[in-house]
This record gives structure tokens, sequence and C-alpha cells, in this order.
């Protein structure tokens, strides 16, 4: 099988024990998009948005960041001290299956110790697809009521 051939893992998810897929391109099952994506959603929208925006994906990224503490060299390592990054607004789904309420909070913690902006918006009852969603104008208005109470 050739690197071209591989278009997915069985599962339909890279796996770090299944290290001859790093440069493979995967897709999520209906099912996976629903509990990652879509899971505060009707199960309705959410096949919606999996037959709209669901493409295949490289899994190299993927792959980097499950294993990005076990590399101090690591591409996908944070400088999370970085004095001169740019503002960050952290915006999170408490109902987020993909990056948990306990990771947003935690990566929210580790970025304040830079003194560049940096701040983070929950939104009750929201899964991963929160920027995709019926809901997205409410994201896209906080995240815009935030940029102006910057000043940026």
């Amino acid at each position: 099988m050739t690197p071209h051939s591989r278009t997915q893992t069985p599962e339909g998810v890279p796996c770090p024990s299944q290290p001859g897929n790093i440069d493979a391109a995967v897709s999520l099952t209906p099912q996976q998009f629903e509990y990652a994506f879509g899971n505060a959603l009707t199960p309705e929208e959410s096949a919606e948005l999996y037959e709209r925006w669901r493409i295949p994906s490289p899994a190299r990224p993927l792959f980097q960041a499950a294993t990005a503490n076990f590399n101090p060299h690591s591409q996908t390592r944070p400088e999370v001290h970085n004095e001169d990054r740019g503002p960050l607004l952290i915006t999170m789904g408490t109902e987020d299956h993909t990056v948990p309420e306990s990771i947003s909070k935690s990566t929210y913690k580790q970025y304040r110790k830079s003194t560049a902006v940096t701040d983070i918006k929950e939104f009750d009852d929201r899964g991963h697809s929160l920027t995709i969603d019926h809901g997205w104008r409410e994201v896209a208005d906080s995240v815009l009521a935030w940029i102006k109470e910057k000043g940026l």
C-alpha cells in the first residue's frame, strides 16, 4: 500500500498506535462527527453539518499534537510565555467533546502568564461546532465585541 492509497484508518481517525497512517488523510464517520462536533445539536443539524463541512484532513498534525508532551522540540509545542504574540481569545463550548472545558481552561491558564492580551469566552450548552452551527452569529458577535472592547 502506498502513502497515496491510504485515505483513512479503519476507524476513520488517526491513531498513534498506527504510525503507518501518519501521511494519510482521514475523515470522520457521521457517528464520529456527531460525537465530536455535533453532540450539542439535533441529529438532523449534525448530519447537515457533516455533509456540508466534512473533508479528509491530514493526520500528521494530530500525531504531532498527541506526542508533543513527549518531544521537547515538537513543532506543536506552544510558546505560552511569548510577550510579542498577538491577542488570544479562547472560545469554548461547555459541552465540547473534542476540546473539553477542562482543556480550554487549562490552556487559558497557561497562556495568561504572558503579558499579551489573553481571554476566554464560554458558550453554554455548545459543542465543538459552535462556529459553524445555527448559533454561529452569537459567537461571531461576541468575538467582535471582544475585539472592540480591547481596542484591536
